[in-house]
């Protein structure tokens, strides 16, 4: 069986880029909660553009794509749709847990998954990043319904 594992060292997002994304998801989900639309199948997912890396798959724009890549809000947060306000989910019940502690779980997974997609080169060479939180058609994979915003990563 051949490793499909790359070869990559892993670069910590800097403070100002943590608090850049922090602050982007923060209002991404509570846009969706107020909104009414926070269910058990609503996703954080986000694509990153890594420019000056040629790969045989994934081309754009003079970089390459990272392939998608997602949470399930529903691990950190109620889903249900007549919540306007974020609270902690399930996995959180039964314990006096802040509302701040889940946003730092839910965002240590995040950033991580961030820092395996930017490893390939320095943090500091433009890297693009394009969140997305809402709800996909199943099996289609169409939004039905997101908000997004699209960072550079300093």
């Amino acid at each position: 069986m051949r490793d499909h594992t790359p070869d990559f060292k892993m670069h910590e997002l800097t403070a100002a880029n943590k608090a850049l994304i922090r602050l982007t998801v923060q209002q991404l989900l509570e846009k969706l909660a107020a909104d009414g639309k926070l269910t058990a199948d609503t996703l954080l997912e986000f694509w990153i553009e890594v420019p000056g890396i040629k790969r045989s798959r994934g081309s754009f724009r003079g970089g390459f794509l990272m392939p998608d890549s997602f949470v399930y809000i529903s691990d950190y947060f109620q889903s249900d749709s007549a919540v306007i306000h974020l609270t902690p989910g399930e996995a959180y019940a039964g314990g006096e847990v802040s509302l701040e502690k889940v946003w730092d779980d839910l965002l240590d997974e995040f950033y991580y998954q961030v820092e395996i997609f930017t490893s390939p080169v320095s943090i500091g060479k433009g890297i693009t990043l394009e969140l997305w939180a809402g709800n996909r058609q199943r099996p289609e994979g169409e939004w039905i319904y997101a908000v997004d915003r699209k960072i550079e990563l300093g």
